[in-house]
């Protein structure tokens, strides 16, 4: 089994857990007193934690569909991505797309974190493409 090492930084962090059996993603809680985040607004919110992820692996940060579905609330870059080379804290950057300001507090479920394996590739410059039926159809090309 993969392991994912987890650092607390502080002693109120949370090691992020997974709710349900068959649940892909671990959730991640908010380790910071309060933070309010008005309508339309971003914060990042700290976790209290930082981890050791294996080579040819990375840590997808995801948004919670609850947060989401009731309250507006996502995550700007999702999903976020941590590399298995990065030591620092896991801070979440989230996104009140909601009309409301919605508060944060310790222990507050704010994000999920998927493990996935990451291919190593390499990238190839060359003259031509090989031609597909779509071609360079783009945005909307199917109707």
């Amino acid at each position: 089994m993969l392991q994912i090492k987890i650092q607390k930084l502080t002693a109120t962090a949370k090691l992020p857990v997974k709710m349900t059996t068959h649940a892909s993603g671990y959730d991640i809680f908010a380790d910071i007193d309060e933070i309010i985040i008005p309508p339309k607004e971003t914060a990042i919110v700290p976790t209290g934690f930082s981890m050791e992820i294996p080579t040819g692996y990375e840590a997808q940060i995801r948004p919670r569909s609850g947060l989401a579905a009731k309250h507006g609330i996502g995550i700007l870059n999702a999903p976020g991505t941590i590399d298995a080379d990065y030591r620092g804290e896991v801070k979440i950057i989230l996104f009140n797309f909601g009309q409301e300001p919605y508060t944060i507090n310790r222990d507050k479920r704010i994000a999920q974190m998927v493990i996935a394996k990451v291919e190593e590739t390499e990238v190839v410059e060359v003259d031509k493409l090989k031609k597909t039926e779509r071609n360079d159809g783009g945005f909307g090309h199917t109707g």
